[in-house]
């Protein structure tokens, strides 16, 4: 493949941050406004803002392209066997947005054939957003303006800060993987779901891993982190996609990661 086929081109960068922007939108608009809560199938919560900000996202792709599948978390799949899939989250990290806490985002991926070549993290209240594609250099954008973003040298675990979402993603043969991880590294902090995946790609911490993840919950990701310099795998060291077993591993250094995954090897 030819660096220029390699290139996501701007169209989809435009795109894709009216999304994202759409999403942040809805997301300002009935943040710590009392919005009724329900619970999904999987007992997770879910708001009318979440819905209404993946029907706005929705409908964004589908005037630009009605040919593109879409991958939402609140309606769900469509045209999925297309080229090009759109896979949406569009508030990640509902706990956090139901119970006032400004450390929730919005997602927006894209896939071709399968593979993330966009990701956007966009945190609607702190105005903060990641975006990274395929042959463009990770840019962080907040009130400031924007700038590139890039990870920062740590070779070994036993010198890295360790982020994850929750100690309770990790079940059965996860939990003693991710214990060998966690008791190696220097320092090892929880909460801030998407957010520390945007704190690795600007240089503020070394290692994210998680489990049980839906794709939407990983796809955009990916793309940040390699175009700051940073690489992102599952726990087998394999490129993460709408195939990978919600179990995903991302860090600034290359050195850093593979002894990473030595270390989340189940037996």
């Amino acid at each position: 493949m030819t660096d220029a086929a390699s290139r996501c081109p701007e169209a989809f960068l435009t795109l894709a941050a009216e999304v994202a922007s759409a999403a942040r939108a809805v997301a300002r608009r009935h943040f710590r406004q009392g919005l009724a809560v329900e619970d999904k199938a999987d007992e997770s919560p879910v708001t009318r803002a979440d819905r209404e900000a993946e029907t706005a996202m929705r409908a964004l792709i589908g005037a630009a392209h009605s040919d593109h599948g879409i991958h939402g978390e609140e309606f769900g799949i469509e045209n999925p066997g297309a080229e090009f899939v759109w896979v949406l989250d569009p508030i990640d990290g509902t706990k956090r947005f139901i119970t006032g806490n400004p450390l929730f985002g919005s997602l927006v991926a894209l896939l071709q054939g399968g593979r993330p070549i966009l990701g956007i993290i966009d945190m609607p209240i702190l105005e903060e957003r990641w975006t990274g594609a395929a042959g463009h250099p990770t840019t962080f954008t907040d009130r400031a303006g924007s700038r590139a973003a890039r990870v920062r040298p740590c070779a070994d675990p036993a010198a890295a800060t360790l982020l994850a979402t929750s100690p309770e993603m990790f079940k059965g043969a996860d939990q003693p993987a991710f214990d060998r991880l966690r008791e190696t590294a220097k320092l090892t902090l929880y909460g801030g779901d998407c957010f520390n995946y945007g704190l690795l790609s600007s240089g503020f911490a070394d290692l994210v891993v998680e489990a049980n993840l839906a794709p939407y919950d990983h796809l955009a990701h990916a793309p940040i982190i390699a175009g700051a310099g940073g690489v992102m795998t599952d726990w087998q060291g394999c490129p993460t996609g709408l195939g990978t077993d919600g179990r995903v591993l991302c860090a600034g250094d290359r050195r850093c990661h593979d002894l990473a995954i030595s270390l989340l090897q189940v037996a």
